[in-house]
C-alpha cells in the first residue's frame, strides 16, 4: 500500500475545494485496503479501551459531506470493533421543536462524549452553516431576536455563528475533548453514480429521496458553504481534515489512520495502576480464586 502522510489531509492553510482532488490512489487492492483497516480498527479499540481506564479524555469525531459521501458505512466499518459501550453515534436531523427552543448548539452539547469514550456526529453543527446558509429561511425558525426576515441575516451574522462554533470546539477541547472533522470531500460525478445505484437497486431504493435532486442542484453553493467553513474553523485543537470519497475502502482507511495517529501522540494515555496494597496480595487473590468450589 501507498506510503502517506496523514498531515497532507488536514487543512492548516486556506483551502479552494475545486483544487483538491476526491479520489486517491492507494495503491493496494480492495482486499489489502480491508486488511489495513482491520489493523487500523483493531488498534483504535484497543486504545480507547485504555482511554476508558485512564478516563480524562474523549474524543468526538465529527462527519460532514454531500449526500452518499458514505458517512453511514465508514462509521459502521471504522468503529466496528469497538467495545458497544466506548463509542455513541448521533445522527443530526431537521431540528425537532423542542431543540428550536434552545440555541442552534445546545443538541450538540447535550450529544457530547463522557470521558473515556467517542462520540460520533453524524453531521454536526455545522449543518448550522451549511445547509441553512443554502436555505437562510430555516434561520427563521430559531426564532432568534433581531432576526424576523431573510433580509436580517447579514454576513455579520454568519460571522458571529463561524466564532461561536470556533469558541465552543475551543472549550471543549480545553476541557479534554479530543475534536477531529471530516469532510467527506466527493465528486459530483461519482454522486450521480451513487444516485442512481439507489434507484437501480430496488433494496436501496428507500435510501432515496427526490428532494437529493432539489439539492444536487445546490451543488455549487454548498461546495463554496463547505469551503468557508472548513477555512474558518479548521483549528490546530479542532482540525478538518478534507477526505477524497470517490472510494469508500480508501476514504474509510484514511480516517482510521488519521484517527490512530492522533490518540497515538497523546503520551499520557495510559491504563491506571493498581494501589500498591492490591498489587503485593495479587498472588493471594489468585490463591483464594483458585480454591473456591464450583
Amino acid at each position: 500500500m501507498k506510503n502517506i502522510s496523514i498531515d497532507d489531509f488536514k487543512v492548516t492553510k486556506a483551502i479552494s475545494l475545486k483544487d483538491v482532488p476526491t479520489s486517491i490512489d492507494l495503491e493496494a487492492s480492495e482486499k489489502k485496503k480491508e486488511k489495513e483497516l482491520n489493523k487500523l480498527r483493531e488498534k483504535l479499540s484497543d486504545h480507547q479501551d485504555t482511554m476508558y481506564a485512564h478516563n480524562k479524555y474523549a474524543v468526538l469525531i465529527c462527519l460532514q459531506g454531500m449526500d452518499t459521501a458514505g458517512k453511514d458505512s465508514l462509521i459502521r466499518e471504522v468503529f466496528k470493533e469497538f467495545n458497544p459501550r466506548g463509542v455513541v453515534v448521533h445522527s443530526f436531523k431537521t431540528p425537532s421543536k423542542l431543540e428550536l427552543q434552545h440555541d442552534f448548539l445546545w443538541r450538540h452539547i447535550i450529544a457530547l462524549p463522557q470521558r473515556g469514550k467517542y462520540g460520533v456526529f453524524n453531521r454536526t453543527h455545522y449543518e448550522n452553516v451549511l445547509v441553512t446558509r443554502v436555505h437562510p429561511v430555516y434561520i427563521l425558525g430559531e426564532n432568534i431576536p433581531g432576526i424576523n426576515s431573510v433580509d436580517d441575516i447579514t454576513e455579520e451574522f454568519w460571522e458571529k455563528r463561524f466564532e461561536q462554533i470556533n469558541n465552543f470546539e475551543k472549550q471543549i477541547s480545553d476541557n479534554g475533548t479530543i475534536v477531529l472533522k471530516f469532510f467527506l470531500h466527493l465528486g459530483k460525478e461519482e454522486q450521480r453514480q451513487r444516485l442512481l445505484r439507489r434507484l437501480n437497486k430496488q433494496k436501496h431504493n428507500w435510501k432515496f429521496s427526490p428532494g437529493d435532486l432539489k439539492e444536487r442542484e445546490r451543488w455549487d453553493d454548498y461546495q463554496k458553504c463547505y469551503e468557508e467553513a472548513i477555512n474558518k474553523t479548521s483549528k490546530p485543537h479542532a482540525p478538518w481534515y478534507i477526505i477524497p470519497s470517490d472510494n469508500k475502502e480508501a476514504a474509510r482507511v484514511l480516517v482510521a489512520k488519521a484517527i490512530l495517529e492522533k490518540m497515538n501522540s497523546l503520551n499520557d494515555i495510559q491504563e491506571p495502576t493498581l494501589e500498591e496494597e492490591v498489587k503485593q496480595n495479587i498472588a493471594m487473590y489468585k490463591e483464594i480464586l483458585s480454591k473456591e468450589k464450583n
